[in-house]
């Protein structure tokens, strides 16, 4: 027979459940977890955003360069600008002289009656102070007698 002093030191039956504490730090792992994979995902859509802007802007820069030659006339000076949806262009041609160290395209041109114009593109979108703006660039060749002329 157990003795009523035996059953006083035995120490205490768990339920099997979760302590107060123990539930505190599960819940405190899953905030933590779920905040950085909302980080992970808010800054993927971000990218996914930039990514889109860059390949419309492109694909605009593409569609304005096809224009040079055919619909807009190459003449040194020329300046034109345009809108598109949120994308804004500006274009300009000017003669192109090539740098200190390219200048044999320059004299092979000459050379052979070609003139050859550079031309910029700048596309921009956004407002300031977060407008973006990516620059595209290209050299067209034509005769050097047809330089001023109307396409």
């Amino acid at each position: 027979m157990k003795t009523r002093a035996a059953h006083l030191t035995r120490a205490p039956r768990r339920d099997g459940g979760f302590t107060l504490l123990e539930l505190l730090l599960a819940f405190m792992v899953f905030a933590l977890s779920f905040a950085v994979v909302l980080e992970i995902l808010s800054g993927s859509m971000r990218n996914t955003v930039r990514a889109r802007h860059f390949t419309e802007a492109a694909l605009l820069a593409q569609s304005v360069m096809d224009q040079v030659g055919v619909v807009i006339p190459i003449e040194s000076g020329l300046q034109l600008s345009g809108e598109d949806g949120e994308y804004r262009w500006n274009l300009e041609m000017y003669e192109y002289e090539g740098g200190e160290q390219n200048t044999d395209p320059v004299l092979l041109a000459e050379l052979i009656g070609i003139g050859l114009m550079q031309v910029d593109l700048y596309v921009s979108w956004g407002e300031p102070p977060v407008e973006q703006v990516r620059r595209f660039t290209t050299v067209k060749a034509l005769l050097a007698g047809r330089m001023n002329e109307a396409p």
